[in-house]
């Protein structure tokens, strides 16, 4: 910068209107003639610092650094670890309760079953009861009795044997015996 411009921007800084506004010259009067006019930027996006935002109405899209599609797609992988971190014991969670709830049941009929012999082995300790199965079971008799054994007619082994004597009849035999009786003669 020249000696002359740097004289005309002191006094710029210096000059004060009445009212103690600083004086600012006409809109044409501070422009040199070919030189385009200043235009006053905002510091570039890498040198702001992280957490804040270049411009109050832009702290809504960028917080701790982040747009918003970042901060949903942190979001989305945090929901993710916690869903494989927690899927793999609610399975087994939910598959062990199964497995409780076929065992208390396998283990009530067991139990229902233990139930029942320990009556019928009192009911054996009887011997009425006892003297009762052998008669039903192993057709025992006490000495002096006299069994009867009352069978009937399908019972008999005769009956078997008549049945099975019986001749088949030709529409009962096979095709080749059919066969062999019409060629033999």
């Amino acid at each position: 910068m020249t000696q002359r411009g740097r004289e005309r921007t002191r006094r710029r800084r210096t000059e004060r209107r009445a009212d103690g506004q600083p004086a600012r010259p006409a809109s044409g009067s501070s422009r040199v003639e070919g030189r385009p006019r200043r235009v006053r930027r905002e510091p570039p996006k890498s040198r702001l610092r992280r957490g804040f935002a270049a411009k109050p109405g832009a702290g809504a899209t960028r917080v701790l650094g982040m747009s918003t599609t970042r901060r949903a797609a942190v979001l989305a992988i945090v929901v993710c670890a916690l869903a494989f971190t927690l899927a793999v014991p609610l399975r087994t969670y939910l598959s062990q309760r199964s497995e409780i709830t076929a065992q208390e049941q396998r283990q009530a009929e067991l139990r229902s079953q233990v139930a029942e012999l320990q009556e019928r082995q009192a009911a054996l300790n009887d011997p009425a009861q006892v003297e009762a199965e052998a008669r039903r079971r192993l057709r025992y008799v006490m000495p002096g009795e006299t069994p009867y054994l009352v069978q009937l007619p399908e019972d008999t082994p005769q009956a078997q044997q008549q049945q099975a004597q019986q001749a088949p009849t030709p529409g009962d035999a096979a095709w080749y015996e059919k066969f062999w009786t019409t060629v033999g003669g």
